[in-house]
């Protein structure tokens, strides 16, 4: 456990790439339910994210294998003074994180099948097989975001729970990708390599969902305080106190700050939503701020000493460096291999 901050860098990396690989297909069901016509100039390329589920994979083998190192309640597992919760065991916790993940990965790639065969082929039943895979993708994401907010984030902390944290986990990291794929489409679009290039209406659109999602995060975020105080639950707040006031406070108000206040500020100015340049210096922010968020939620769970500020170990670089150089190597073989770029 002396090097849980490392491990904490790996498991923040891991969901990173995770959710970028689920929420493509995720906004792209979002907006063929909602029948937002702008989907069609956007879904192809928020699909291709889904190339990053093997990266992921192979993180979380690596996290699962590390048993202690990545899951510190394990040192209390034989422990016969310690009481865990069922939740807490280790052949349940990798059983159903893989099978997991591997269903959700199938769905996901169903769902991407079913859309290309929607594209060319007009037959009521090709339409009605997309449409009912697009039915199913928000109560998977809702479903597996859950286990994956309790298994690496809330249960990390035996018998800590908060009735709310799994929606604020699997909406924090949809924030999260809203923010990231802004910055994607505005660097593809300045590459000029982009196939069908999109119309610029669309930052505008990506800045009011941010918005949207900003506002939500806020109330979500808020909502851990309102089970402690109405639920009179004064034992639940040592978590609070252990990242606010101790060695994660700066990153705790930084990312509070990088999520909330610079998004809101800019973001509600109506002018700011129509400057393409403003709006991907905002989902910046919102980037950031989220990985900063994930790595306090983890690394927080254990004693101080075990952990330390992001970014500060030559480990923590080299891993960052790694994960995300291979997911960018991945992104851009599936964005060529696919025709959406020219190589």
């Amino acid at each position: 456990m002396e090097n849980f901050g490392t491990w904490s860098v790996l498991i923040t990396n891991f969901l990173f790439v995770l959710y970028l690989a689920l929420g493509g297909v995720t906004l792209a069901s979002v907006l063929h339910l909602c029948n937002g016509q702008w989907r069609f100039q956007v879904r192809d390329l928020a699909c291709s994210l889904a190339v990053l589920f093997p990266v992921a994979f192979v993180l979380l083998l690596v996290i699962l294998a590390s048993g202690e190192a990545s899951f510190p309640w394990l040192a209390h597992a034989h422990d016969p003074d310690s009481h865990l919760p069922g939740w807490h065991n280790y052949g349940f916790l990798v059983t159903r994180e893989i099978l997991a993940f591997l269903a959700v990965m199938g769905v996901y790639i169903a769902f991407i099948k079913y859309q290309h065969e929607s594209d060319i082929d007009a037959s009521p039943e090709a339409q009605r097989r997309f449409r009912n895979i697009a039915l199913l993708i928000p109560f998977f994401y809702f479903s597996y975001g859950s286990m994956v907010a309790w298994d690496f984030e809330m249960t990390m902390v035996p018998n800590w729970h908060s009735a709310s944290y799994a929606a604020y986990h699997f909406q924090s990291n949809f924030h999260m990708f809203l923010a990231f794929f802004t910055i994607f489409l505005f660097f593809l679009a300045r590459s000029g390599k982009l196939v069908k290039p999109f119309q610029n209406y669309i930052y505008n659109f990506m800045a009011q969902f941010m918005l949207a999602m900003t506002i939500l995060w806020t109330y979500l975020y808020f909502t851990q305080y309102l089970i402690i105080w109405y639920g009179r639950l004064p034992e639940e707040t040592f978590r609070f106190a252990n990242m606010m006031d101790l060695g994660l406070a700066p990153i705790w108000w930084l990312f509070l700050a990088l999520k909330f206040v610079i998004p809101f500020c800019v973001l509600a100015i109506t002018p700011n939503r129509h400057n393409p340049v403003v709006i991907v210096g905002v989902a910046f922010s919102i980037v950031i701020g989220t990985w900063l968020e994930r790595y306090t939620w983890i690394s927080g769970s254990v004693d101080p000493e075990y952990y330390h500020i992001p970014m500060t170990s030559i480990m923590d670089i080299v891993i960052t460096a790694v994960v995300f150089g291979v997911s960018w190597v991945a992104v851009k073989w599936g964005l060529t291999r696919y025709g959406l770029i020219r190589a």
